[in-house]
């Protein structure tokens, strides 16, 4: 991972200065697009939005049950495992569904 996507609000805040120094990464904003009237998609938002909803799904990930941050990352790796593991190999009921 080399260029970490953020929303324009954090234009003014520190986390530049952090990612690009403590992390070197690159920051890439993303901002609506000048010419759009009304409602836009944002280019990558929907990605963040989607992941975010996947990892909701799963009951450990719906409410915060640990107690530390370590036991919550490694529920949300077990629970993005699962759905990469049904993604790749979907049963028979999951295709039917998909139908």
């Amino acid at each position: 991972m080399r260029i970490v996507f953020a929303d324009s609000a954090y234009v003014r805040k520190n986390l530049p200065k952090f990612i690009q120094q403590a992390l070197c990464f690159t920051i890439e904003y993303v901002q609506r697009v000048p010419e759009t009237k009304g409602f836009g998609v944002l280019p990558m938002r929907w990605i963040v939005e989607r992941t975010l909803a996947w990892m909701g799904r799963s009951r450990h990930n719906s409410k915060d049950y640990e107690h530390t941050p370590e036991t919550s990352e490694s529920m949300i790796q077990i629970s993005m495992i699962q759905l990469m593991l049904r993604l790749l190999a979907p049963t028979n009921h999951e295709l039917q569904d998909r139908l």
